[in-house]
């Protein structure tokens, strides 16, 4: 089994577009209506997986084994990974996602599952136009039609690539530290850009014939902190008006970063006006009399979708590791059944334990894929729906649940995939098999796009309070409608008894920390937020593997134990079993752990810690 084995079971996905989401509902809206139905579905997924197969992950090993190279101040990148590059821009499934305003463009739950499997054949790959994907929603967002036209329609076939530059020596995390300058000139909308970014994906290579560089950058004068941040299209070659290519820009790339994992994708620092010759053009207006900019409102737009496809990454990375990890226990024997000690050598997969880690790993990749595809529903809803209020409520959902696809997704890749490689015994801690790549790619998930905690603590505290808590108030009300709607299921007792309690202490959880804010203990929720987030996350994800295992029960039933899909509905209905009463119960530890109020990590003095 070599270590570039891409395995992936698409059923899933036809399941969840097919058969769980309102898809017929969303295709009826006008973007979709004269372009799209169910009936395509299938095509789109089994073209993009013979892709994914034959042309993709193939090249995964080059990304590893070669990755970019920075050679006399220039990234290089091996010649396989640029073939792949083209082969999925040329096919339409690159940056062209990205297009909401084209005639025919795919809706993104449709999109995302493609992307998904692409991530899972070569996540370094994915990267090369995932951030091109966000600079043009931003473009075409806030870009003046002049602005569009310019820039966007090399972007939109891969010849040029996009970034997104937050991210400072000095500043990290903390972007309103930021001291990227920008400096007013005679042109109107034209700055002076000088500064240094770091941790840049793909903001350099020979791939791409431009850069089209977004940076937050302080204009002379505007206040301090985020607010006083405006955004700017910084492009590594100057675009005329006419969309020409004109004279270098005075961006330089200074070098690349040395990571533990996704080698092929170069991550680069970025340096701006070296020569003073850096030009920028702003996006909106410059900052007013008040010092305020429109910079971090604008760059939420790019950093809220990158953060769902972050997410995505998490998820891609994690089922590759646990198909691989199911076909390899289906081939390995060692030892005898425990039921039977002296009886024949029997394929692992028949070993107790080895069974529970798989279907954890199952379990979690299909409600972690439930919730990420939802989630892209909603957005499609937010964005196409005709009806206003069904927008705002498709909005607020989307923006209640984009942390919990980007953390909880990112937080559970490294154990799943940490699990798949128990499951290969000693060869998984070798590179000879898949997993051990997979494992070092996804660490850097749980850290792009804004640490887990920061969505933890945005969770918390702002999304929360959103519409005066309407939000987590609705999405309330309907788990709780959810159970009393399914609990006397004979078939599901148990498992709706076990979300019920959760959601009791779910919602104890909640009156916690309420609680301890009004007795001024406001440790409290930076301490738990992370928990906090988890368990938001699991009581959500059981909710929709739970719906999704009443319909595959539905379908069984009604097609019979010799239907040749009559596997994957008992599949279904085991993850949503698993799930519920495996994985959910980590509420009532995240409960009693939060009821106890320990503070001692809090108390511990520095020099105690060793």
């Amino acid at each position: 089994m070599p270590a570039t084995n891409f395995l992936y079971d698409t059923r899933d996905i036809k399941f969840i577009l097919k058969e769980w989401l309102d898809l017929d509902k969303l295709l009826s809206f006008e973007p979709y209506r004269d372009y799209y139905s169910k009936d395509d579905v299938d095509a789109f997924v089994d073209v993009v997986y013979k892709m994914c197969r034959d042309q993709i992950a193939p090249v995964n090993e080059d990304c590893d084994k070669i990755g970019a190279q920075f050679i006399d101040g220039k990234v290089i990148i091996p010649e396989s990974i640029k073939a792949a590059y083209h082969t999925v821009t040329s096919a339409g499934f690159g940056p062209q996602f990205a297009d909401r305003e084209v005639e025919g463009h795919l809706p993104r739950c449709m999109s995302a599952p493609l992307s998904e499997m692409i991530i899972a054949a070569s996540a370094a790959l994915f990267t090369y136009w995932s951030a091109t994907d966000g600079a043009i929603g931003v473009i075409q967002e806030f870009g003046t039609p002049e602005i569009k036209e310019r820039f966007i329609p090399k972007m939109y076939t891969g010849e040029w690539a996009g970034t997104m530059n937050l991210t400072e020596p000095a500043a990290g995390s903390e972007v309103g530290n930021t001291i990227t300058k920008a400096f007013p000139t005679d042109k109107p909308g034209i700055y002076k850009i000088k500064g240094t970014k770091i941790f840049i994906t793909s903001a350099d290579n020979d791939i791409a014939e431009n850069f089209i560089h977004l940076v937050l950058a302080r204009v002379e004068g505007a206040r301090a902190g985020t607010a006083g941040l405006s955004l700017f299209i910084v492009p590594k070659i100057w675009v005329n008006e006419d969309g020409s290519l004109g004279d270098s820009n005075d961006v330089t790339t200074v070098g690349i970063e040395h990571k533990l994992g996704l080698k092929g994708s170069a991550t680069c620092t970025m340096s701006y006006g070296e020569n003073d010759a850096c030009y920028g053009i702003i996006f909106g207006d410059p900052p007013g009399e008040d010092g305020k900019g429109q910079g971090m409102s604008q760059m939420f737009k790019m950093m809220n979708e990158e953060r769902l496809v972050t997410g995505l990454m998490a998820l891609g990375t994690s089922a590759e590791a646990y198909y691989n990890a199911l076909a390899y226990a289906r081939e390995r024997v060692q030892g005898t059944k425990i039921t039977d000690p002296k009886g024949p050598r029997v394929r692992i997969v028949e070993h107790e334990d080895v069974r529970r880690m798989l279907l954890r790993q199952k379990s979690c990749i299909e409600a972690m894929r439930a919730l990420i595809t939802k989630t892209f529903y909603y957005m499609d809803l937010s964005n196409d729906s005709p009806d206003p209020e069904e927008r705002a409520f498709a909005d607020g959902r989307f923006q209640l649940s984009n942390p919990l696809c980007k953390a909880y997704v990112s937080d559970m890749a490294w154990p799943l995939i940490a699990e798949a490689i128990q499951i290969y015994g000693g060869y998984g801690f070798t590179e000879e098999y898949p997993c051990a790549q997979l494992a070092r790619d996804c660490k850097i998930f749980s850290i792009w796009e804004g640490t887990n905690y920061i969505q933890s603590i945005d969770l918390v505290s702002r999304k929360f309070t959103m519409g005066k808590g309407k939000l987590l108030v609705n999405l309330l009300q309907d788990i709780h409608s959810f159970i009393d709607e399914n609990k006397n299921k004979a078939e599901f007792k148990r498992e709706f008894s076990m979300l019920a309690e959760a959601l009791a202490d779910y919602q104890a959880i909640l009156g916690l920390l309420s609680e301890y804010s009004a007795q001024g203990k406001v440790s409290m929720g930076p301490l738990f937020s992370t928990r906090i987030l988890h368990a938001t996350a699991m009581i959500y994800c059981a909710t929709l593997i739970m719906d999704q295992g009443l319909l595959a029960a539905s379908k069984l039933d009604e097609l019979g134990e010799d239907h040749f899909d009559a596997n994957f509905y008992k599949g279904k209905v085991a993850s949503a079993r698993f799930y519920v009463l495996n994985v959910l119960p980590d509420i009532f530890s995240i409960r009693k752990a939060f009821a106890a109020g320990d503070t001692t990590a809090i108390d511990i003095c520095e020099e105690a810690l060793g």
